[in-house]
């Protein structure tokens, strides 16, 4: 009997941390749906680079602060390859200007928070209503959800607290997960990066380059979209058994605590 090909589906995947990740579970032998909000033909030369004659790649435009687009890329994942094995939800926006937490507004609040935490969080719910359907089917298969949080969760920044409130409701969202669909053993993770080089931290390089030359990290460089995508690997393998709701620091040591 053949075995059926494995599935991720990863948000924000043709770019930066998220297509990091999506060339390590190609790798890993994973067919791939990915999702974002340009059109088809802006991610179409990445979406083929990723292709080879045994990993199936699909894109789908969907915005995760979008209930109707959520349903949509689940519908065309049932539609397309009838099962989902790995869902990482890495769609993230930084804030389109840094303030002062004194002088933030609410718009720009609100989107932050419904494409980091509003987003995610329902489009977990549908993703593990269908895993926990599947794995009912079949219990020998392995389920995984894996959320790209931030150190920014438990690093305070002023002037992005939209951002750092964001990211420590993603890590308390992968606990909940966690318990909740321990039962059905669906195991949820958080991927926390640090200093990661991508189209996200590009304003603010030479900041960091400084910063990492006066010591900030244990490895003195900047970490790599490849580096996120190596641990979300490692997780989807399965090669970190009973961790289900576990932390995973991918910061080069910057949150390491020194005397």
């Amino acid at each position: 009997m053949s075995v059926p090909r494995r599935v991720a589906l990863i948000t924000g995947g043709t770019r930066g941390i998220g297509l990091g990740i999506a060339c390590c579970l190609a790798k890993e032998g994973y067919d791939l749906l990915l999702s974002g909000r340009r059109s088809l033909d802006q991610v179409k030369n990445v979406v083929a680079s990723l292709r080879q004659p045994d990993i199936r790649v699909e894109y789908v435009a969907a915005d995760v602060t979008i209930a109707r687009d959520r349903d949509l890329l689940l519908e065309f994942a049932r539609s397309t390859f009838g099962r989902l094995d790995v869902l990482v939800n890495n769609a993230g926006i930084a804030p389109e200007v840094r303030v002062d937490m004194l002088e933030a507004n609410e718009a720009g609040f609100d989107k932050l928070l419904a494409t980091n935490l509003k987003g995610p969080f329902f489009l977990t719910q549908a993703a593990a209503c269908w895993m926990v359907e599947l794995r009912k089917k079949s219990p020998i298969q392995r389920s995984c959800i894996v959320n790209i949080g931030s150190i920014s969760a438990t690093v305070a920044s002023v002037n992005r607290a939209d951002y750092c409130i964001s990211k420590a409701g993603v890590a308390m969202a992968t606990r909940l997960w966690a318990v909740r669909l321990a039962e059905y053993g669906i195991d949820c993770y958080e991927v926390r990066p640090g200093i990661i080089a991508s189209d996200m931290t590009s304003g603010v390089h030479a900041k960091y380059d400084a910063l990492i030359q006066n010591g900030l990290l244990l490895d003195g460089r900047w970490g790599t979209p490849d580096d996120v995508g190596r641990v979300v690997a490692t997780l989807v393998r399965g090669d970190l058994p009973y961790s289900t709701g576990s932390v995973l620091a991918v910061d080069g040591g910057l949150t390491v605590p020194r005397l």
